[in-house]
């Protein structure tokens, strides 16, 4: 199993950026869909953003589409989040998470290696 390590978060002013890294550990992600996710209390944990394997299909959701984009460098074992124009919704814990499959998917539950979550905090 992958061990998966978020890093990035932070507090930021709305319109600015951050940007997240997921660093894997334990074996290669080359061969792994990866998705960020994120979540705010009380509410299910929600789909951002996925990678195909070799970085060639992504996909995101509409809350963030055209300001957020999901990146990997398989050599670094690592996939990034780069967030831009946030939002005081896009306040959260964000997931990186590993599936066993080449492609991404939307549901959570389709993932078997979980990060333990960064927060970011989006102010006015």
């Amino acid at each position: 199993q992958v061990q998966l390590v978020e890093s990035g978060g932070g507090l930021v002013q709305a319109g600015g950026s951050l940007r997240l890294s997921c660093a894997a550990s334990g074996r290669t992600i080359s061969d792994r869909g990866m998705a960020w996710f994120r979540q705010t209390p009380g509410k299910e944990r929600e789909f951002v953003a996925g990678i195909s394997w070799q970085g060639g299909t992504t996909s995101y959701a509409n809350s963030v589409k055209g300001r957020f984009t999901i990146s990997r460098d398989n050599a670094k074992n690592t996939v990034y989040l780069q967030m831009n124009s946030l939002k005081l919704e896009d306040t959260a814990v964000y997931y990186c998470a590993a599936r066993a499959s080449f492609w991404y998917h939307q549901n959570p539950l389709e993932y078997d290696s979980w990060g333990q979550g960064t927060q970011v905090t989006v102010s006015s």
